[in-house]
């Protein structure tokens, strides 16, 4: 009893050294940015940060008396989107990355071209038709849901992502490129939240 006080105590001490807690944080930051693990990764805050910008639209709609209870199988759902849109991000930045190679200004501005003209609608589109999956008649929701909102998205991507790929392709390299959106989409996960549910 007295040598298993004395191993808890060791560790605890161990645990309150920084050496120790950066070089924890080093090897977890180092496995989780791994090419092994990086879909994993990058999935998993996707899926994260979508269900959280969900829970904060549903919480200023609880608010705004707009609705009356807690929806979990929504937030569920944008959970799930962002793991389509976390795999399409992965994918994206590594196929650009190899494709179109440096960090001149005309090689970020040719990135930032293709992102919004060929990846956006890609990733809206897909927004939409992940969502569409746990609904009723998917297809027709699908067809309705681009046709009426779309646009409105469309647009709010023109305003939140040229500036913010730019700093993306210019400064970051591809392994914390997803990492990076996600943070600066919290926001805009949560209009999509809103634009997704609008019921007018």
């Amino acid at each position: 009893m007295q040598a298993l006080g004395l191993t808890w105590k060791r560790l605890a001490t161990k645990a309150s050294d920084s050496s120790f807690m950066a070089g924890y944080l080093r090897r977890l930051h180092n496995t989780l940015f791994s090419s092994k693990y990086l879909l994993y990764t990058n999935v998993s805050v996707s899926v994260s940060l979508s269900a959280l910008g969900d829970f904060l639209e549903q919480k200023y709609e609880l608010y705004k008396g707009t609705e009356d209870k807690y929806d979990y199988k929504r937030t569920m759902h944008m959970g799930c989107s962002g793991a389509a849109v976390g795999v399409l991000c992965h994918n994206w930045y590594k196929v650009l990355d190899r494709f179109i190679q440096g960090k001149t200004v005309s090689m970020v501005f040719k990135k930032l071209v293709l992102d919004q003209l060929v990846f956006s609608p890609v990733m809206i589109c897909t927004f939409f038709g992940s969502l569409a999956l746990f609904e009723e008649n998917p297809v027709e929701n699908f067809r309705d849901e681009v046709t009426d909102k779309f646009l409105t998205l469309y647009r709010a991507e023109w305003m939140v992502w040229p500036p913010a790929q730019i700093i993306n392709f210019y400064y970051l390299p591809t392994r914390y490129r997803v990492l990076y959106d996600n943070f600066i989409s919290l926001g805009y996960d949560v209009y999509t939240s809103q634009v997704k549910h609008n019921k007018s």
